[in-house]
Parts: structure tokens; sequence; C-alpha cells
């Protein structure tokens, strides 16, 4: 999916500042999910609402087609790619204290300016790891 579809990542971006928002009123948790995932597997506090935050995310990939938004429908990287990916991302929100969700749309909402400069430098990495894959690799 390289198309613009400002339509569904409005409703998307919606979406999920509701659901941050309703966790926060209801719960008093910010809505990062490396926070939500890390908590689930290693302390198990709070686990329901982690498990059915996580639930709600799977949950919408699945209701998605039927509001006819548009989901990828296949990776075109390879596996090993995609492995060391993951690694780098779980890496970087373990140095970070945080990922895109608690950082982005939590933390910039708080005007927190630790949030907003490790949103900078997400951005900042992903526009040089866009660049040097499509155009320097040729990925």
């Amino acid at each position: 999916m390289t198309e613009f579809t400002p339509i569904s990542a409005l409703i998307g971006g919606a979406i999920l500042g509701f659901a941050a928002l309703l966790l926060l009123i209801l719960n008093g948790r910010l809505a990062g999910i490396s926070g939500i995932i890390s908590g689930v597997m290693s302390t198990g506090q709070n686990a329901f609402w982690r498990w059915a935050f996580i639930g709600g995310l799977i949950l919408s990939g699945l209701i998605a087609p039927w509001l006819n938004l548009s989901m990828p429908t296949m990776l075109t990287a390879s596996w090993p790619l995609t492995l060391i990916g993951g690694f780098l991302v779980g890496f970087g929100t373990y140095i970070g204290a945080g990922c895109t969700s608690g950082h982005g749309i939590c933390g910039i909402g708080r005007l927190s300016l630790r949030s907003i400069v490790a949103t900078l430098i997400f951005m900042l990495v992903a526009t040089i790891v866009v660049f040097v894959s499509r155009h320097i690799v040729g990925a």
C-alpha cells in the first residue's frame, strides 16, 4: 500500500486517539503498545485490560474489511529482513523507553518534550530507512 489514503488514515487516527483517551480516562494508563505487551509478558499485572487492548487491535484488523477499509495483503520483504526489522523496532522501543504509539499519540498529546523528541527521531530514522531501502539498496 503506497497510495495516499487520507480518509482511512483520518478514521484510523481518530479511532486510535479515542482508544487512547478511553484507556487514560477509564484506567489511568497510557496506550503505548510496547508497554502493554511487555506488561503482559513480564509481570502479568493488570493482565485483563492489557489482553483486551491487544484483542481489540486484532479484532479491528478483522473488522476493517467489513467497513470497506483496505488492508495490506502481503509482505514484500523477506522473512529474515522482517525478523531483523522486528528486532530493531523492539530494541529501539526498549532504549527509547516507549514506542510510536506511546510517545507519538499519548506523549505528544500530553505535550511531553521527551516524547516529541523521541517521535522526531522515529520519523527521521524511518525516513532514512525508506530512502536507503528504496533508492540505495533497491529493495
